[in-house]
């Protein structure tokens, strides 16, 4: 039998009416003749109670105990699933990560995905087992103990399992019903992509659009997942949803597909460092041993033997950077003059693959925040995106003019 992935996000799964509702989307793809593995997430607002409770019963926390703790939520909603498919005269039974077994690396909280045997799964679906329910976001790590794969993980396990199991599609059910233009809630005029290529997704997810897991899209692009973005709250529709492709599969590329934002960003700038090889490693270096996550870095011309070097981060990073930088500095490995954190920042981006093929786009970019009198603080580009710092009060209106600009409204 042909294998198709489901995964249902914590609100298609938020209520049992909700998980009876998804349960018949799985038996429709079962009478279709598929044998479907289904991966859940834990109920809306499940995941969060049980990180609060670590939180509050131990603010320096064990990870591998946090891990034991926030898997639990998915172990209920699996076993929830396989109930309700068995009320319906549906073959299926749950499994947890460690059950599979869905082998990781052992870094708690944040583990990835290292190897996903196939045997146990495919032994049951020989056996007359039609869906087998899995736990999304765990598994188990090399040291025997259960792992999580950190915020978004369920949709990373999907297209992992889709991948090892060579399935024929992986279907991501949630709230939306599809990837859009921009945010439809600042863009009145965003349009639902019917499709995107993988790269264009990959962006717009790690700048900042939250509809699928950068790492589950990663994944999706080394493997060749076909992945479908659907809404678990619309009808059964063969041809809905948005398709996440190969770049040869999507003939719409246009020369933007979408405008990003992420409104949490910061920009830090180091005053007057003294300039000589490798002060950008004295810098850069214990910001990543800090755990901080710089983004767009921009150096100026060397004057004197001094320059200013300007990185952007998340703001609630910018502490951390700070005493990365100022412990460097009292070690004597870097020399700098002062350090100003603009916390009132945000990012917005223009991401497609058109772009290596149209000249101009970034001037028109450039040209669309002008009129609107939007001040640019740090640019900074790739082959398929361009990416600015502006004023958070602008964000909005700088996502709604460059949506105007591009013409992203029309298909």
């Amino acid at each position: 039998m042909p294998i198709l992935v489901m995964k249902f996000g914590g609100t298609s799964v938020a209520t049992l009416d909700r998980i009876r509702r998804a349960a018949k989307r799985v038996g429709r793809e079962v009478a279709g003749g598929y044998d479907v593995i289904v991966i859940v997430s834990a109920m809306s607002g499940e995941t969060n109670k049980l990180v609060g409770y670590v939180e509050e019963t131990s603010p320096l926390f064990d990870a591998r105990e946090y891990d034991a703790v926030v898997s639990s939520g998915e172990n209920v909603t699996a076993g929830l699933m396989a109930l309700t498919l068995q009320e319906m005269d549906v073959s299926a039974r749950s499994w947890q990560g460690w059950q599979v077994p869905l082998k990781t690396n052992s870094a708690h909280a944040s583990a990835r995905i290292e190897e996903i045997p196939t045997d146990n799964i495919l032994a049951k679906f020989g056996e007359g087992m039609k869906v087998a329910v899995v736990a999304g976001f765990q598994g188990i790590g090399d040291d025997g103990r259960i792992t999580t794969l950190g915020r978004g993980g369920s949709d990373t396990t999907a297209v992992a399992f889709a991948a090892s199991f060579k399935a024929e599609r992986c279907d991501i059910f949630t709230d939306v019903d599809g990837v859009y233009t921009t945010d439809p809630r600042i863009c009145g005029k965003a349009r639902k992509l019917d499709k995107i290529a993988f790269e264009e997704m990959l962006e717009l997810a790690s700048l900042g659009a939250k509809v699928l897991q950068t790492r589950s899209v990663e994944l999706a692009m080394r493997y060749n997942v076909k992945l479908r973005v659907l809404s678990s709250f619309e009808e059964h529709n063969d041809e809905a949803g948005t398709l996440v492709c190969a770049e040869e599969d999507n003939m719409e590329s246009k020369a933007v597909a979408g405008v990003a934002y992420s409104k949490d960003e910061a920009k830090v700038t180091l005053i007057s460092v003294a300039d000589r090889p490798g002060v950008s490693a004295a810098i850069f270096g214990p910001l990543a041993d800090a755990g901080v996550n710089v983004d767009m870095i921009v150096q100026n011309i060397s004057e004197e033997g001094r320059t200013d070097m300007t990185f952007s981060c998340p703001t609630n990073q910018v502490k951390r950077a700070e005493k990365a930088v100022n412990d460097a500095k009292a070690r004597g490995e870097i020399n700098f003059h002062g350090l100003v954190a603009d916390t009132e920042v945000c990012k917005v981006s223009i991401v497609g693959i058109g772009m290596r093929s149209h000249a101009g786009v970034a001037a028109r970019m450039f040209q669309a925040l002008r009129d609107e009198n939007i001040n640019i603080k740090v640019i900074t580009t790739s082959e398929i995106k361009v990416s600015v710092l502006i004023d958070r009060k602008y964000m909005e209106l700088a996502v709604q003019a460059l949506h105007d600009a591009f013409e992203l409204e029309k298909g």
